[in-house]
Parts: C-alpha cells; structure tokens; sequence
C-alpha cells in the first residue's frame, strides 16, 4: 500500500511537479524574507565588528550617532584618554548622503575618522589606507567604484585610493571612508551663499558690530564658519578593564552618554530594524498560511479526483490510516520537492537583491521542518474527505 502514493503521482507526475515547483518559489520567496531581516541586523552590527570600539561616547541623554542626531567636542577625546584603562579614543563623523560619481548619484554613508585610531575600515581588499589629511577616500566595493575614481562630495572631490568590503551603515547603505577634518566640513559647515548671508546677519547686529571693536565681529564669524564638532568617540580599552564600569563613570562624571558594544548592537537591532523585523516577520506569517492553503487545496483535489479507487481501497478491506498514510505521503512529498526548489532558487537570486540577504544554514534547517509540519497539517483536509468516502462508491455509477 506504501506503493500506491508512488504510483498516483507516477500517474499525475507532471502536475504533481509543477505544484512542487509553484510551492517551491512560495518557499524560496519566504527564505529570502528570512535572508533580508538576517541580513538587515548582520549590517546593522558588521560597522561594530569593523571599528572594534569597546565604548561610544555621544552626546548627553541621546541614543547617537545612528538612532539619533549626536554632537560633542572633537577635543573631547583628551580627556577621555585620561581616564583609566583607556588605551585608545578616535573622533568619528558620520552622514548619509548623495555623492556623484561621474555625473550619476550615489546613496552611501559617509564616514570621517582620524588615521590610526578606531573608527577607519576594518581592512583593504585593493590600494592602500588613507594616508593624506586631505582629500583621499576608501570606499566600499557595493559603490561599485574604483581605485583612482575621482568622487565629489560637497564643494570638493575625493580620489578613491582604497577599497574594502562589506563595510555597510545600519540601513545598508555603502560607507566611504574620508579624513575626519573633511567630514566635519561636510557635516556641520554650510554653504557658500548661507556663509555670506550670515555674515551680513551679523554685520548688521549692533550688539556684535560695534564702532571700535571690530575684532568681536570677526571672532564671531571666525566660529561660524569653522566646526569643532564630531558625532561620537570611539574608545579602545586596556586588556583586563570592564567596559560597563568605566562606561558609567564617563555618564556621570563627563557629562555624557557612554555605550558599551553590547549596548549599541541593541540600540541598532532593537531600535532602527524593529519595525522592519515585524513586518517581515507578519509577511512570513502571511506565507506560511498561503503555503499551507496551496498545499490542502492540491491535496485535496489530488484526493477528490480518485474517489472511485479510495473506495476499492475501502471495499476490499484497506484500514483507514493506511490510506491516510498515502495521502500524508504525497503532502510530505510536496513539501519536500518544494523545500529544495524554494531553497535552489533562493541561492540564486539573493545576490542579484540591493541590500545583503544572509541565508543562514539553521533558518534553512527550520524552515524545512516546518515546511513538512505544514504540508501535513494541510493533508487533514484531504484525509478527513478520504475516510468519508464511502465503499459503495466503488460499484456506483
């Protein structure tokens, strides 16, 4: 009788593998669902990894630089140094913005850190590291730019000089690599024609522009038009330190908030990705039920169209749950063909997506049992219209 599933979808095999097939790309889709939220909290932790800070310093009672806005002193840092146990601080400027590249628009996150200290990309794939207060950019491969492109941020342009990977902001985006000093330019200074209205605002203050005493005026705009603010300070501690105690004691003796690593990972995944891990996770739920719904009705009808040999079965005295076992077979069977379409063409499109899509080996593992779970939970449906069947259907018209 274990035979009998082998032979009906031997008989419809044509149909049965196309139904594989259709449920197999439902599946495939789901995977890749399950790859982007992987992905999306890979990205959000990988700059983590790369600049190996122990604790970020960012601006009092605000969760910066990336889930909100953050500014402190660029000379901060010197006292941080005194602390004990801090064996390295880096300033570190971060904006998200659009650069051109011969005459298109690129979306990339740019990233200002001072040479030899944390902060810089993690390491290079081609060139060499910046080695130039000016000018000069390491870029990540996913700009699709080259070694000695010439790419305009602002009023000037930068030389690609390096290239390193899978250096990506929170969101995704591509990271390009420049002097902290170019990057605070970027950021925080304005434009031309803003300058020049501003200094004709202040010109124009009686309280600022004085008869006599024009040096205030001057020491007003010299700091209008200058910036001595970074986003956050990355520090590297001495081996055999805690990380969370010295944290706290910068929150309350310096005035300002202090993360540890651990703390930042959650302030990405739990902060800026969780309401797109909701969704994703409703959209996987939403499949899941397609998948068991495609799987009852083909069973189902896969049942109903052999009634008449259902009812032999029955009359010459088949036992119920073996012929409940045939139908669970051809359900499993589904699930099965359906699983290795689903994962096969997974494989092949996540690289063709804009952002990274992690295929994990256990979500893998999960989704195939639960995949099996759901083709048999579909199966009762067809079961249930099987043991109805009633044997005089066999003589029947």
């Amino acid at each position: 009788m274990i035979n009998l599933a082998g032979r009906d979808i031997a008989h419809h095999l044509k149909s049965y593998l196309l139904t594989g097939l259709g449920l197999g790309l439902l599946i495939g889709v789901t995977l890749t669902m399950a790859g982007v939220y992987r992905g999306m909290v890979d990205d959000a932790k990988v700059l983590l990894r790369a600049v190996d800070a122990d604790i970020w310093v960012v601006q009092q009672n605000t969760l910066g630089p990336f889930a909100e806005p953050s500014s402190v002193p660029d000379d901060l840092y010197r006292a941080l140094l005194g602390l004990a146990g801090v064996a390295q601080a880096g300033n570190v400027a971060y904006l998200t913005m659009q650069v051109s590249h011969h005459g298109q628009s690129q979306r990339v996150m740019v990233a200002g850190y001072e040479q030899g200290k944390p902060g810089g990309p993690a390491f290079l794939m081609a060139g060499r590291p910046i080695s130039r207060a000016h000018y000069e950019a390491v870029a990540d491969v996913k700009t699709g730019f080259q070694v000695g492109d010439i790419v305009r941020i602002r009023r000037n342009d930068y030389t690609v000089i390096g290239l390193t990977r899978r250096m990506v902001s929170s969101g995704g985006d591509p990271m390009l690599f420049i002097p902290l000093k170019d990057a605070q330019a970027a950021q925080f200074l304005k434009d031309n024609d803003a300058i020049v209205e501003d200094r004709q605002r202040l010109a124009a203050n009686p309280a600022l522009n004085r008869p006599g005493q024009s040096g205030v005026l001057d020491a007003v705009q010299a700091i209008q038009t200058s910036s001595h603010k970074v986003n956050a300070v990355l520090l590297r501690l001495q081996p055999g330190f805690d990380a969370r105690a010295l944290a706290d004691t910068i929150a309350r003796w310096q005035r300002f908030t202090a993360y540890t690593r651990d703390d930042m990972e959650e302030i990405l995944v739990a902060k800026l990705i969780a309401t797109a891990a909701k969704q994703i996770g409703l959209f996987l739920v939403i499949l899941a039920v397609v998948s068991a719904a495609i799987v009852a009705f083909i069973i189902y009808t896969m049942t109903l169209g052999k009634i008449k040999e259902i009812a032999v079965l029955k009359l010459i005295g088949t036992r119920d749950r073996t012929i409940a076992a045939m139908i669970l077979q051809e359900a499993l069977g589904l699930g099965v063909i359906g699983f290795f379409v689903g994962k096969f063409a997974a494989t092949l499109w996540a690289p063709a997506f804009p952002k990274y899509v992690l295929l994990e080996t256990g979500d893998a593992g999960r989704a195939f049992i639960l995949t099996l779970i759901v083709c048999a939970l579909a199966s009762l449906l067809a079961i249930r219209a099987a043991l109805k069947i009633d044997p005089a259907e066999a003589i029947g018209g």
